[in-house]
């Protein structure tokens, strides 16, 4: 379809052979090469026309050649740039790619004419200097793979994870930046399956990790991680990295206690609507207290608590969750501090009761 379909002409190079049309729908770049100029001519203008409305039998195609299925060139759908000096400065990327790497280019920021890529499946801007990512990434409808290996990154916004990358990414590398956390609208992207997040400043891991129910790989070595969160229980991975970590040495016999007795009518109600499944909402609560809804803690009896609790740290060897591990320090081990919550004194004394005789 022409007619009222072509977003631009590219002519500059006409007299050698060379034209490229930009069509609207498909949004692709019809690039023609090696013409003979005089034909060339002859067809761009019978396009023109045909773009206005005119009918076909009034258009000069008579002297055109079919070209030999050898002689098309495909829409290109790969692009590598490993260099600042082959950046494109003055001309668009071709609509029709699929994967993109610009490494070592010296990027600041994330190109905005990536951003209309609206087929690109893959996105490697490794080895620059990237500080922030737009929230427009999320406009990539079909970003499957993400790596921003090696930049100046200090966060990765929840906007990003309130996007369509939620039903799209499936690869993520956030590798060898300056990440002290991640936000808790991270466990939002459900697709994810690989997730690189080694050599940043990480604090802790994402509160609600479990929900990475895909999630088959995780590495995370070389952060500043003193503890794993309760949730890390949930993971069903193939291979775990965590190795040179600062881990905390577990003690269950120190608790830090929380607990407010008797529990404020806040905490009653949240409990309660955790442990009974009342549906909430924006429409219904205040967004503040959705938020703290959401993270909400769960004791070892199942039930919910909030902002009443004890909380310490136990060991739990990472095999539980992980089909390989690598090796958490240099002694050989694989075990690593997990938080515990509990919701009550009484569910923290049978806890205790437990440990102690195991350990007696």
């Amino acid at each position: 379809q022409v007619q009222e379909n072509i977003e631009r002409f590219f002519t500059r190079f006409v007299e050698e052979g060379k034209a490229t049309v930009r069509l609207r729908e498909p949004a692709v770049d019809v690039c023609l090469s090696k013409a003979n100029a005089s034909n060339l001519k002859n067809f761009l203008s019978a396009v023109r026309l045909a773009h206005q409305g005119t009918d076909i039998a009034a258009l000069p195609l008579s002297a055109l050649v079919p070209a030999k299925t050898s002689e098309v060139e495909k829409p290109k759908t790969k692009m590598i740039i490993t260099s600042r000096r082959d950046y494109p400065l003055t001309k668009n990327f071709p609509y029709s790619l699929e994967h993109l790497q610009a490494s070592y280019c010296k990027l600041a920021r994330i190109d905005m004419r990536v951003l209309c890529l609206k087929k690109l499946r893959k996105l490697d801007l490794s080895h620059n200097h990237i500080k922030q990512l737009p929230a427009t990434i999320g406009d990539l409808i079909c970003l499957q793979e993400l790596s921003l290996h090696d930049n100046h990154l200090e966060s990765f916004s929840g906007a990003l994870c309130n996007s369509t990358l939620q039903k799209s990414l499936q690869f993520l590398d956030l590798s060898q930046n300056k990440i002290k956390a991640l936000p808790i609208q991270f466990c939002q992207l459900r697709e994810l399956i690989n997730l690189k997040l080694d050599d940043n400043e990480l604090i802790r891991l994402p509160f609600k990790i479990g929900q990475l129910d895909h999630l088959r790989f995780l590495s995370a070595a070389r952060n500043k991680l003193p503890f794993l969160p309760s949730d890390f229980r949930k993971l069903c991975l193939e291979n775990l990295d965590l190795f040179g970590n600062p881990f905390e040495q577990p003690n269950p016999l120190v608790p830090s206690i929380q607990l407010k007795i008797p529990l404020t009518l806040l905490e009653c109600a949240a409990r309660a609507t955790i442990n009974y499944r009342i549906p909430y909402g924006c429409h219904l609560l205040p967004s503040h207290l959705c938020e703290d809804l959401e993270v909400a803690k769960t004791c070892q009896c199942g039930r919910a608590c909030l902002s009443s609790f004890i909380q310490i740290t136990v060991t739990m060897n990472l095999h539980h969750v992980a089909h390989t591990v690598v090796l958490v320090d240099n002694m050989g081990g694989t075990e690593a501090p997990i938080i515990c919550y509990f919701c009550s004194l009484d569910c923290y004394s049978q806890f205790l009761d437990r440990y102690l005789q195991s350990n007696g």
